[in-house]
Order: structure tokens, then C-alpha cells, then sequence
């Protein structure tokens, strides 16, 4: 119930009101405090800070115009404060008391927060969350934590992983980057590609757990899908000449757009055959197009990421699963298998052949994929196995497929789904 007052009004008012401005602005003004403060820990705990007296001030002096300069601002006095205390009076206290001053006039007028103004900070602050020294899992929370602006409960609840072991993996991520001395610049020119692959690696990670759940009884995660989507589109705003961030968005706009038909009213699982196409994203699928478009105007060809996003733009062009060009998807599949091996990639590359030209020429892909052992234990391999077993007639044998999979499947959706392909 409300404060009759209107005290209660005011502060649920300014509690809404910081945790949307964290949400679209926490990156920038974290960037910033790195760079001015040279410690990528201390900026986010001063960040923290400056959300605090927000939560304090707001609900009687109401959200100031420039929400996100004041919270850096305010944050920019803490970290002056702390050193005047540590009597640490040197040339960066002098810096930032001047930034300081020249800000808050600023932010007197009624000028929107400027997002350009610390985009080179932001770029960093990607690569820092995506640095080589941490591992994949601290990578990928680190990212959505201070890239993303999410909360450890959120992060998660997106994972299916404990509050207490993401906020581990942040806190023991911010202190490998303060043990490695990780400086907030961006990475040397040489290094780059290899560095922004690895934060690609992160963002497709993240939605590939959006696309299919690796676990729980949700089989989608959209909500992960589109903060994925929502950062790749940050780092495509800051390196618009690099054709796979452009790859990437479209693999993801183009794959999004048929979430809302991957699922019945139940959340149980509706494979491509069965979909409406009436309910696709046309607007994802449009902007997953101009993507690949971006990439073409590049002229340096399509990577990993655009060929995937074009075998996604074959289905979303399409009628129907009939009226799909299966023999350019197995085209796209040969050329992704060369640019990039995997034996996930020739999995998939058969079942475009089964579409294709027929199941049994795909079974023998199939076979060797089983006979070479580097898919054993991932559950589409005898989901897939199964599939071409039960269009050749061999039933008892595709159930056992059905059957296996099912056992190893970690997602509750997917697995009730194989065991009734199993009964069925």
C-alpha cells in the first residue's frame, strides 16, 4: 500500500526511475569511472555508491534532468573524496575536480545525457569484460553485469546458476583483472581481432543459451536473447566497419524472430515444421537482413556468423518447410564447415542433406559423426540420429535414438518432448 503521504509514492517513484537509468546507462557511466580512476573494481563499487544516494535524494528532490551525469558525478566526488582522505592530492584529483565543476554546469541545462561523448570508454570497458584472463563463465557474467547492467539475481535466473555463484565469478573476475594490472585502454591493433572475437564468442554464447535452454523447464529465454541482441547492437554502433559484429546481429535478429512461434501456449517446445510462420518477427527479420547487407557493403566477404545468418535467412524467407532452399542451406553448412570445423556444424549440415536429397545419404553423415566419438554425450546427435531412422522406416531403433537423447537432454521442455518421440 501507497504512503498516505506520498512519501511511499516518491520512493518506489525513484527506485523505478534508478534502476531504468542503470539499466540504459550503467555501461557508460561505469566506463567512465574506469578511465578516470584507472580501477575497474572501485569504478563499479563508486557507481554502486552514486545509486545509493540517488535512492536517498530522489524521492523529495525529484530525478534531475541529466539522471546519468548526476550519478557520475556524484560517483566522481566520491572517488575524490576517498583519496582526500588516503591524502592522495595529486594531478588526477586536480583532473577530475575540473571535470567535475564543467559537468555540473553542464548539467544544470535540460541537455540529454550524451551517449557519444564516452563510446572509445565503453569499447574498453567490453574488451576488459571479455579480457583473456578470465574464463568463459566469469566472461560471460562480467559482461551482463557491468556491460549489460543486470543484477547477480538476474544473471542468475537467465543461467539457472545460484546468486552466490555469479556473484563469485564478478568478484573474482574484478580481482583477476586488478591482480593481471589489466589497464582500461583498448587492446594493441594486433591483438584486436583475436580480442573482439573473443567478445563475440561471449555475446553468441549468451544467446545460444537464449535459443535453447541448456538446462530448466523453460525451453526459450527471450529476455536473454534480447539483452544479447541489444549488446552485440552496442558493440556493431562502435566497430560499424567489422563485418562479423554485423554477422553476429543478424544471426540473432534473424534466429529471434521465430521465438514467438518456437513455443505452444503450454511453453512446450514446437519444432519448424509444426510452426505458425504468421507469428515470426517480420521487423527482426527485416533488420536481420540489413545486417547481412551491412556486411556485404564491407566487401570483405561473409564470416562465421553471416554464413549462419544466412542459413537462418533461408527459413525466414520461406513459406514453408517445403518451399525452403534446403540445397543452399547445405551450400551455406559446406561453407561454414571449411571457414569454421565443428563436428555440430556437419550434425547440422546432415540434417539439411536429409531435407535435401533424403535420409539415408544423411544417416551415413550421421554414422561417422557417432563412429568418430567428439559428439558423445550432446543429445541432438541421437535426437537427429532418431529422426532419420524413424523417415526410413526403422522404428524400434529410433526409438532407442529418442530414448538416449532424452537421457541426456538437461532441458525438462526438451526431454518430455524426446520421450514422447520415444513412446510415440
Amino acid at each position: 500500500m501507497s504512503d498516505p503521504n506520498g512519501v511511499g509514492d516518491g520512493a518506489e517513484a525513484a527506485a523505478r526511475a534508478v534502476a531504468a537509468i542503470w539499466r540504459i546507462d550503467s555501461a557508460k557511466i561505469v566506463a567512465t569511472l574506469t578511465r578516470l580512476t584507472g580501477d575497474f573494481a572501485l569504478a563499479e563499487d563508486l557507481a554502486q555508491d552514486a545509486l545509493a544516494e540517488a535512492l536517498q535524494q530522489w524521492p523529495d528532490a525529484g530525478v534531475p534532468a541529466n539522471p546519468a551525469a548526476w550519478l557520475t558525478a556524484v560517483a566522481k566526488r566520491r572517488a575524490i573524496d576517498g583519496w582526500r582522505r588516503r591524502e592522495r592530492y595529486d594531478e588526477r584529483i586536480a583532473t577530475l575536480a575540473h571535470d567535475l565543476e564543467r559537468e555540473q554546469e553542464e548539467a544544470s541545462d535540460a541537455a540529454p545525457w550524451d551517449p557519444d561523448a564516452i563510446d572509445d570508454d565503453l569499447l574498453r570497458l567490453i574488451f576488459i569484460a571479455c579480457h583473456p584472463v578470465l574464463s568463459r563463465e566469469a566472461q560471460v557474467a562480467l559482461t551482463l553485469r557491468v556491460v549489460g547492467g543486470l543484477t547477480s539475481e538476474q544473471i542468475g535466473r537467465a543461467f539457472l546458476v545460484p546468486v552466490a555463484t555469479v556473484q563469485q565469478r564478478i568478484v573474482r573476475a574484478k580481482k583477476t583483472l586488478g591482480a593481471a594490472h589489466v589497464p582500461f585502454e583498448l587492446p594493441p591493433r594486433e591483438e584486436q581481432p583475436a580480442r573482439l572475437a573473443a567478445v563475440l564468442g561471449v555475446l553468441y554464447l549468451i544467446f545460444n543459451e537464449a535459443h535453447t535452454a541448456s538446462s530448466g523447464e523453460d525451453w526459450l529465454r527471450p529476455d536473454l536473447g534480447r539483452e544479447a541482441a541489444r549488446l552485440t547492437r552496442i558493440v556493431a554502433g562502435l566497430l560499424p566497419r567489422e563485418p562479423e559484429v554485423h554477422g553476429l546481429l543478424a544471426l540473432m535478429e534473424l534466429t529471434a524472430a521465430r521465438f514467438p512461434a518456437r513455443t505452444d501456449a503450454n511453453g512446450d517446445p514446437v519444432l519448424l515444421a509444426e510452426q505458425d510462420r504468421t507469428r515470426w518477427d517480420r521487423s527482426a527479420i527485416a533488420r536481420g537482413r540489413a545486417a547481412l547487407t551491412r556486411v556485404d557493403a564491407l566487401g570483405r566477404g561473409r564470416g562465421g556468423y553471416a554464413l549462419q545468418a544466412s542459413i537462418a535467412e533461408c527459413h525466414a524467407v520461406a513459406a514453408s518447410v517445403d518451399d525452403t532452399d534446403w540445397e543452399r542451406i547445405v551450400l551455406l553448412y559446406e561453407a561454414l564447415g571449411q571457414l569454421t570445423p565443428s563436428p555440430v556444424i556437419e550434425l547440422n549440415r546432415a540434417a539439411a542433406v536429409a531435407m535435401a536429397t533424403g535420409p539415408a545419404s544423411a544417416l551415413h553423415i550421421i554414422d561417422r559423426l557417432v563412429e568418430d566419438g567428439a559428439l558423445r554425450g550432446y543429445h541432438l546427435l541421437p535426437a537427429t540420429r532418431g529422426e532419420l531412422l524413424l523417415r526410413l522406416g526403422r522404428d524400434a531403433e529410433a526409438r532407442d535414438e529418442f530414448a538416449a537423447a532424452a537421457r541426456l537432454s538437461g532441458n525438462d521442455r526438451e526431454r518430455a518432448l524426446l520421450q514422447q518421440k520415444a513412446r510415440s
